[in-house]
């Protein structure tokens, strides 16, 4: 049909019910109200709206009470006034209207309009919901599980959201997946819980999507697979849904089942951190920092790790410190680096914990207090941090600590050794050599001093020697010794030169041949 044509049927239409609603027909009051608010067949007039639903409402037409009571909470064609939208809302309720219902109880919830009263709300809640209204059978479901207005009863909220959900109603589906999930209130059944999260899913609802491609990213009850795991992230981040636009940035920036791709990673990253997500504020002020894919802007790195750091981020509140530490992007200031390094390490950060037990070890920046340093090594250690764990066994293992305690030492010695960590395997081969902090064992000694001594402690290279060419916890072998002795020497032990001569002067001239070829081929 033609426009001219419409917009003449709907002028005549607008006549014929402009001249019923003069007349007092409440239905045709309330008729020309909505083509007021809906500029149909006359141009758009809220306050004229308001006045023509007034009429009809004051009839008690209850439906025009609904839609008096929705223009009072908007705000639309007259003054915001929650008050006269809780007074149209009971109106209509009292005469069943389910929206009005719904509506009321929602004012109650929140307390607009008048004073929270779950109670209230619980009522008009039901009312709604046993007419069928899918949102009120939600909100009971939400009442029934936090237990607030009932006793908390999460098999009858799953019941209602149930009933929601079988009406399609998006965030219902989405809680009865979550239910399934957890097994709360009903039995455990993966299955069940992606069905529910791909409905709701498919109908749009972000955090829905967000569910389906976690699993899909992560292999979990559905085969891993990750341009699904995209194409559900993409649509939730479209959306503005921050924890997907995170998980997005994370899979392009890894390259994890697709091409890698930093920039699209970056786009995302900034998308989420512009929403106040604070792993992407810390993932941003981490590109800024370094000037990956960015050019290197030490002032906006500030800028993202605060925002990150403010809302509680560990990693951030480290990364912040260090700036203040090294005064890049901001005034050096170590005592405010010392106050956002405690944040991170009170929130289990293993590397703050370990850079201020550095601190209070060697009192740079504050007072040193090896008692301090003690209990933040041992944070970290407690995290199977192998450099916190030598770092602890050495604090123990002096005397001037006051905590003094050689057998403790040589646990966490154990620890960092186990982890493969150089300096701790050649303290843990010097302890077993001398019986100190633990019993002597010259077969335990070598086998640490080997471990050392493999990855170039030089001074692990220079017992291994010894133990070598004195027979010492292993079969006495001159080459071995002459071989380890010659790395020691080149790597700086000075009195491996003596020992090389006179394991030189032990050895027959086709043995010392020998020696020196391993040498060459090592």
């Amino acid at each position: 049909m033609p426009l001219s044509e419409m917009d003449a049927r709907h002028t005549a239409e607008f006549l014929r019910v402009k001249a019923l609603a003069e007349r007092g027909v409440a239905t045709a009051q309330h008729s020309l109200g909505f083509m007021y608010v809906n500029g149909q067949g006359v141009p758009r007039n809220d306050e004229l709206a308001v006045a023509w639903y007034r009429m009809a409402a004051s009839s008690g037409l209850e439906q025009a009470q609904y839609n008096l009571g929705v223009m009072y909470q908007k705000g639309q064609g007259v003054a915001q006034d929650l008050g006269q939208a809780l007074h149209w809302y009971r109106q209509a309720a009292e005469q069943g209207y389910v929206q009005a219902q719904y509506n009321l109880g929602w004012l109650y919830a929140k307390g607009q309009g008048t004073p929270a009263d779950v109670h209230e709300a619980l009522h008009w809640f039901n009312k709604a919901a046993a007419q069928g209204d899918p949102g009120a059978q939600h909100n009971l479901g939400m009442m029934y599980e936090g237990g607030k207005g009932v006793a908390q009863d999460v098999a009858q909220a799953v019941e209602w959201y149930r009933k929601a959900a079988d009406q399609n109603y998006a965030r219902s589906q989405f809680n009865l997946a979550l239910r399934y999930d957890s097994g709360q209130g009903i039995a455990r059944d993966a299955q069940q819980a992606i069905h529910w999260f791909r409905k709701a899913a498919e109908q749009g609802y972000a955090p829905a999507q967000f569910n389906l491609g976690l699993r899909y990213d992560k292999g979990q009850d559905l085969p891993q697979d990750s341009e699904k795991a995209i194409l559900w992230y993409g649509r939730a981040g479209e959306q503005g849904h921050a924890s997907s636009q995170f998980n997005l940035a994370l899979i392009h920036d890894a390259g994890h089942g697709v091409a890698r791709d930093p920039q699209l990673a970056l786009a995302w990253f900034r998308r989420a951190a512009e929403q106040g997500h604070a792993g992407a504020q810390d993932n941003l002020g981490l590109r800024y920092e370094h000037g990956q894919g960015v050019e290197q802007d030490y002032a906006q790195a500030a800028h993202w790790y605060a925002l990150a750091a403010e809302q509680g981020f560990a990693g951030a509140q480290y990364h912040l410190g260090q700036l203040y530490d090294a005064g890049h992007g901001v005034a050096q200031d170590p005592s405010i680096a010392l106050d956002w390094y405690r944040k991170a390490a009170e929130q289990g950060h293993l590397r703050a914990q370990f850079d201020l037990a550095l601190r209070f070890e060697s009192g740079n920046g504050v007072t040193q207090d090896e008692r301090e340093a003690a209990y933040w090594y041992r944070k970290a250690a407690d995290q199977d941090y192998a450099p916190a764990q030598y770092a602890l066994g050495q604090l123990l293992d002096r005397d001037d600590t006051g905590t003094v305690d050689p057998r403790q030492a040589t646990l966490w010695y154990r620890k960092a050794a186990e982890q493969g960590h150089a300096l701790a395997q050649f303290a843990l081969g010097l302890r077993h050599d001398s019986g100190h902090g633990a019993e002597r064992d010259y077969e335990a000694a070598h086998f640490w001093y080997l471990c050392a001594a493999r990855q170039g402690h030089a001074r692990a290279q220079f017992n291994l020697g010894v133990m070598y060419a004195a027979g010492q916890g292993v079969p006495l072998d001159l080459v071995e010794a002459y071989a380890w002795l010659h790395r020691a020497g080149a790597a700086g032990i000075a009195p491996a030169a003596n020992y090389i001569r006179r394991i030189a002067a032990r050895m027959e001239p086709a043995l010392l041949a020998q020696a020196n070829g391993y040498i060459g081929a090592a």
